[in-house]
């Protein structure tokens, strides 16, 4: 038995299989490393009702947990958070990315964010920075709860542009003519956008945590930015980055997403299933 999914393993409650699995893509943040985050982000009385709801939830999850076999994380990033939470080593292997799927088409005149409209996915601070850079031109393509909030941030930038959701063909049109990607998520459990934006040879501008620093590569496929004043290394790295320079990374995009495909993926599950 394969449990996926934050809350799946609640399953296993209810099961008696000689042999389960846990592919753990991220802990319930919302009870774990994000809880404090969650907290500040409800108005006081909505507070009690997810305190209740943690407290309901937190032991059966974690019973659960303790009667799975064997768990693996999509990252190490996600390995040290079940450590730290639930005591329990994983072994990693990374989630599977279609890289056939994505293909660099042009290098077009704008950066592409790709990232959910949430707070903590802090697309706030990519429409802030392109604000002060009206020369410059930047593509959301996404929704979320923050997008009213967005929206009217960038009403009178002409240079900002939201597409919204997108289908998948027209996803992968868009990042395949980008110049290149952004995406600066609050410690990101693993992040499938950089690896889709290196399959199809286009740079990510991503931030120094999570699982960025499992995916992308300084210098080579992209620029990882440190986590204190983002917005003015952001515009430092597109101003002072030469559409050159970024097709120059074309190649060293593609080779690296390789490391994350589907085959690779299939294998590794396989041979841990084997082991255990």
């Amino acid at each position: 038995m394969v449990y996926s999914g934050s809350v799946a393993p609640l399953a296993a409650l209810h099961s008696n299989v000689t042999r389960s699995f846990y592919y753990c893509h991220a802990l319930p943040r919302f009870i774990y490393d994000l809880r404090d985050y969650y907290m500040r982000a409800l108005p006081h009385w909505q507070r009690p009702l997810l305190s209740a709801l943690i407290q309901y939830i937190q032991p059966r999850y974690e019973k659960a947990i303790s009667r799975i076999h064997a768990l693996i994380a999509n990252s190490e990033n996600v390995r040290s958070r079940i450590l730290r939470y639930l005591g329990r080593d994983s072994v990693v292997i990374h989630p599977p990315c279609d890289t056939k799927g994505f293909t660099w088409l042009e290098s077009g005149d704008y950066f592409l964010s790709t990232a959910r409209l949430e707070p903590y996915k802090r697309v706030d601070l990519v429409v802030s920075a392109f604000l002060q850079m009206p020369e410059c031109k930047l593509v959301v393509a996404s929704g979320g709860s923050d997008e009213s909030r967005l929206f009217r941030m960038a009403e009178n930038a002409p240079n900002i542009r939201f597409v919204g959701w997108q289908s998948a063909g027209a996803l992968r049109e868009l990042i395949g003519r980008s110049r290149a990607t952004i995406y600066i998520p609050l410690d990101e459990d693993f992040g499938m956008s950089p690896v889709e934006s290196m399959a199809a040879g286009k740079p990510v501008i991503g931030v120094a945590e999570g699982g960025l620093l499992e995916t992308v590569l300084p210098e080579e496929t992209g620029f990882l930015l440190g986590p204190k004043d983002l917005e003015q290394q952001l515009m430092d790295t597109v101003r002072n980055t030469t559409p050159e320079h970024f097709q120059n990374m074309r190649s060293e995009c593609e080779e690296r997403a390789k490391q994350f495909s589907s085959e690779r993926f299939v294998s590794a599950i396989r041979k841990t299933v084997d082991l255990v």
